[in-house]
């Protein structure tokens, strides 16, 4: 038989878990924790004691009561000393964030990335760059405990390597988050993981979705990635692929995808279709505005939206096919997972608000009545930042985790 958890087993895991209520929930009383944890008074203070030695919350007295009595005091994290580094690599942009215990955006770099063939040093120079400057920014007394990536790619489990990206030629096999360690060269490895996935997981601890078990995120870039949240857990697959729902075929005799196949969600609904429909596309590799002037990425979708709004027909028309396309897609999804929520982000949250009623037309006609009965559909609270925010999560794991032990680590 299996001995049951050490005291210190049970001391650790309770420390990570008042941690992670104070940074999820941000200041939070003593009494309250106790009722959430299901601990004594006496074992909530001798937590607390232990976390603000180490410096990773600190206790005050609340600002106001409205009771009478001795106040509960206020277990507040701390932001300003204890951070990592999340950096977010899309096919348009770069950014890199310094992010505090909390959850709380310190400071943030971004930048353009030029669309075409993948050149590690061209992705990984920047984000460097962007993160020793902010890191010569910290006071002496700040600790970096964990860094981590959003990326837009199949990400394995296993070794944190980029296995595939049908929108980043070249970017395939790609040593990502070992390379990336070493040019910020903290003594801290990078973790990197899939941008739909870390999405999916920041709407649902911070974004739209906190609260909800069983959620999907849609993350639109150039093409179309997803996240699915199970009974609170991401749905990682065997080797830490799942979630492709960008690749679920619609249509198999439709459009051409990036990735070989035909009829591709994200071929039928992501950036070029939707371009195309409207009349606005042009083949260039280039910056948000492409060599004759007209709209590529975010800036471009945006534009359609818009011009829909004004009463475009062409651009209604368009946002109309794209619409329904995407409506069977979720159709498809809500039938197989049956979630209480389905989210949608980047770019696809202005393509669903300009064709909520074809999304929903086609869910009315294609999904099982038992499963769109309850479904809610809604869009991202975190905007663009959905996925570097679930990166900032990705790299906080371990701390949340093992609070002390990585605190004593990264401080050595």
């Amino acid at each position: 038989m299996r001995a049951g958890p050490s005291q210190e087993e049970i001391r650790r895991h309770n420390l990570g878990a008042l941690l992670r209520h104070v940074h999820l929930g941000g200041p939070t009383s003593r009494a309250e924790l106790t009722s959430r944890m299901g601990l004594n008074r006496s074992t909530i203070m001798a937590l607390t004691a232990d976390l603000t030695a180490a410096g990773l919350v600190r206790e005050e007295l609340p600002r106001e009561t409205g009771r009478a009595g001795r106040p509960s005091l206020v277990v507040r994290p701390e932001s300003a000393r204890v951070y990592v580094f999340a950096l977010d690599v899309g096919v348009d942009r770069l950014v890199a964030a310094r992010v505090g215990l909390g959850g709380v955006v310190l400071d943030r770099r971004e930048t353009v990335r030029r669309r075409g063939p993948f050149v590690m040093e061209e992705v990984v120079g920047p984000l460097a760059a962007f993160a020793r400057q902010m890191h010569r920014k910290t006071r002496p007394d700040t600790v970096c405990v964990g860094a981590a990536a959003a990326f837009s790619g199949g990400v394995a489990r296993e070794d944190g390597v980029v296995r595939f990206g049908p929108n980043m030629d070249g970017a395939e096999d790609v040593p990502f988050g070992e390379e990336m360690a070493r040019r910020l060269g903290l003594g801290l490895p990078v973790t990197v993981g899939n941008d739909a996935n870390l999405g999916a997981m920041a709407e649902h601890t911070r974004g739209v979705g906190v609260g909800c078990r069983d959620l999907i995120y849609l993350h639109g870039d150039v093409g179309v990635g997803g996240g699915v949240i199970v009974n609170g857990t991401l749905l990682g697959g065997h080797q830490g692929f799942g979630g492709e729902v960008g690749h679920m075929i619609v249509n198999p005799k439709g459009r051409s995808c990036g990735c070989g196949s035909l009829g591709c969600l994200e071929a039928e609904v992501g950036e070029r279709a939707l371009l195309e429909a409207a009349g606005r596309f042009e083949n260039h590799s280039a910056q948000p505005y492409n060599g004759s002037g007209a709209l590529i990425g975010r800036d471009a979708v945006r534009a359609v939206v818009d011009a829909a709004d004004r009463g475009d027909i062409v651009a209604q028309a368009a946002l109309g096919r794209v619409g329904d396309w995407l409506g069977l897609g979720v159709a498809n999804l809500v039938n197989i997972f049956n979630p209480e929520m389905v989210v949608f982000g980047g770019t696809l949250r202005e393509v669903y608000l300009g064709s909520a009623a074809q999304v929903r037309s086609r869910i009315t006609t294609d999904a099982l009545p038992p499963v769109r009965e309850h479904l809610r559909l809604r869009t991202s609270a975190l905007g663009d930042d959905a996925t570097l925010i679930g990166a900032a999560e990705l790299a906080f794991a371990q701390v949340l985790a093992d609070p002390l032990e990585v605190l004593a680590r990264a401080g050595s």
